[in-house]
């Protein structure tokens, strides 16, 4: 099983986003089973808070459900417990290291640095653009399975065995 954790600022926009985006892909590929996907805030900011409304409703848009996410914060123990940990932004980055320090195993990533064009995810929070975060994130998460697929191409990642 591959654990995926998406983290951003607050965990009320980007990284639900990406992970719900995750979730509805790996579904439809029929290989949801094979993964472990999760999202997290490197703030206390928005803790306990729910869903962007504009998150919720570019999800709804996509016919991608959210759930009842509530935002939580990153502890130093996610980085035993996840395979890749992927941030949306630089920042994001230089704070999940400060939480779980030297991150000796490469499980680190920037969600668009497994695109063709590697950058920063902008916090559609400051610039209410919801509709560019989501074609960002989607553009990084093909990228991303592309790489997995890539990565464990002895791996079935329809039956979850190796072949």
């Amino acid at each position: 099983m591959i654990k995926i954790l998406f983290v951003c600022l607050g965990n009320i926009c980007r990284s639900p986003m990406a992970e719900y985006v995750l979730k509805d892909m790996v579904k439809k590929e029929g290989i949801e089973e094979n993964f472990y996907i999760d999202s997290a805030a490197t703030s206390t900011e928005e803790i306990g808070n729910p869903v962007h409304n504009g998150t919720r409703n570019k999800l709804h848009e996509m016919q991608i459900e959210c759930g009842n996410h509530i935002a939580r914060r990153m502890t130093k123990e996610a980085y035993k417990m996840f395979d890749y940990i992927i941030g949306m932004e630089e920042r994001n980055i230089t704070n999940i290291k400060r939480i779980v320090g030297e991150d000796r195993e490469n499980k680190i990533f920037k969600l668009l640095d497994f695109s063709e064009r590697p950058r920063d995810i902008a916090d559609p929070w400051y610039t209410g653009n919801f509709d560019k975060t989501y074609e960002d994130i989607v553009e990084g998460l093909k990228g991303f399975l592309d790489y997995l697929y890539e990565k464990n191409k002895g791996w079935d990642l329809k039956n979850g065995k190796s072949i």
